[in-house]
């Protein structure tokens, strides 16, 4: 898959809540960043499935919409509004770094 494409495909699975198919989308030593925070906040397949199995995946609101997408080389830059997390929905902006057809690295800014 291109770098859109699995940035597709793991967006599509995360509206459907479809955990086996969202992480399918992530190499097993994936990290994950939430600026300013210079240390990642999640490391690996297994920590990323855990959290969105517990605080996501639980959600019976959760969806989020795509606002724009730009990608340059193997990085997605995808602007998303996110329903169902919070009492009001939030814009992210979330930066992934695809290599061998899997996420292996993302950055989520959050607007608010």
């Amino acid at each position: 898959m291109t770098p859109a494409q699995i940035a597709q495909e793991q967006l599509d699975a995360y509206n459907a809540r479809d955990l086996a198919r969202f992480v399918a989308c992530y190499a097993d030593d994936f990290v994950l960043f939430r600026p300013p925070a210079a240390e990642p906040v999640l490391r690996g397949r297994a920590a990323l499935s855990a959290h969105y199995a517990k605080n996501r995946f639980n959600l019976p609101d959760l969806h989020a919409e795509l606002l724009g997408r730009l990608v340059v080389g193997n990085k997605v830059f995808d602007h998303e509004r996110v329903h169902g997390v919070r009492a009001e929905p939030f814009e992210v902006m979330a930066a992934y770094e695809v290599c061998d057809g899997l996420i292996v690295q993302a950055f989520f800014f959050d607007a608010n």
